[in-house]
């Protein structure tokens, strides 16, 4: 008889988004020592996801196991740029630790960190040769961000053959048809729809699907879907800069939405890159006048 997965409800719940659902029923007896780190880390991380960066950073502490002092890191980046260098540095003293280098949760925060700092190519050092379906999700984004979708499309692969059913691999899969596009769209729609009848709605399915409309042109239907995420969480950063560019093409001010994300989360790829234009903008005028 196969022994029941005490972990699943809150692994499904943290990789769909309903990041506070998985921290209310993550009290589970009965764990191994094994699946209890793995629970914290969980836990943590979803705090995490919902920006409580310092009460993980004040829980997290210096005895914790590997895993656990890496979810500390990953908080620690996030918290603020003032960090950026001395985490880097501690990163790359565990990863170069013989004795716990290897550990899965280290290499996918070392994935995670530097896929932020749009080092691809350190980011795969850690987590290219998988190991977990968490590891192969982030090759996933990781080669989808360098514009290799032939790559993530065999790191999908993988995933099928490991657990085609999973909800990771499912996850993994809509990210894959919306990077080749065209009629595979479709397809990436009906996942996110599927998770949306099967499991309560969270922001990540909603920007799922709205996405799946911006890019088939079914801007009211995203709009819609943007603006019931927005009520579920008013300071989510992808639904915030979704709602900017999906305001813009229904030709709505999207003013708001920006200011919102730009008090929010500084720090967003949206808000850097409209720094970056607003910048080159005005050196081009100065060059002329």
């Amino acid at each position: 008889m196969a022994t029941p997965d005490l972990l699943f409800g809150l692994r499904n719940n943290f990789y769909l988004g309903a990041y506070q659902v998985a921290i209310n029923n993550s009290e589970i007896s009965t764990l191994s020592p094994e699946d209890a780190i793995e629970r914290d880390s969980l836990v943590y991380r979803s705090y995490i996801a919902l920006g409580s960066y310092q009460l993980v950073i004040n829980e997290i502490d210096s005895n914790a196991p590997t895993a656990l002092q890496a979810v500390k890191l990953l908080a620690l980046y996030l918290s603020g740029p003032e960090n950026k260098e001395s985490v880097i540095s501690s990163l790359n003293e565990l990863l170069g630790d013989s004795a716990i280098g290897s550990n899965p949760t280290l290499r996918l925060i070392a994935g995670t960190i530097f896929l932020h700092e749009q080092d691809f190519n350190e980011a795969l050092k850690h987590t290219h040769s998988g190991g977990t379906l968490e590891l192969h999700a982030l090759n996933v984004q990781i080669f989808i961000k360098m514009n290799r979708s032939d790559h993530a499309e065999k790191q999908l692969k993988i995933m099928q053959q490991i657990e085609e059913d999973h909800t990771l691999t499912q996850l993994a899969n809509a990210w894959v048809d919306i990077a080749v596009g065209g009629s595979k769209i479709q397809e990436a729609y009906l996942i996110f729809q599927d998770f949306s009848e099967k499991y309560p709605m969270t922001c990540l399915v909603l920007n799922g699907k709205a996405v799946c409309c911006m890019l088939m042109g079914n801007f009211d239907e995203a709009e819609s879907l943007l603006i019931e995420a927005l009520n579920k969480d008013a300071k989510d950063p992808e639904t915030l800069a979704n709602l900017v560019v999906c305001s813009l093409h229904v030709g709505k001010s999207a003013s708001r939405f920006l200011n919102q994300l730009k008090l929010s989360h500084p720090q967003h790829i949206l808000v850097n890159r409209m720094a970056n234009a607003d910048e080159s903008f005005e050196r081009a005028v100065q060059s002329i006048a």
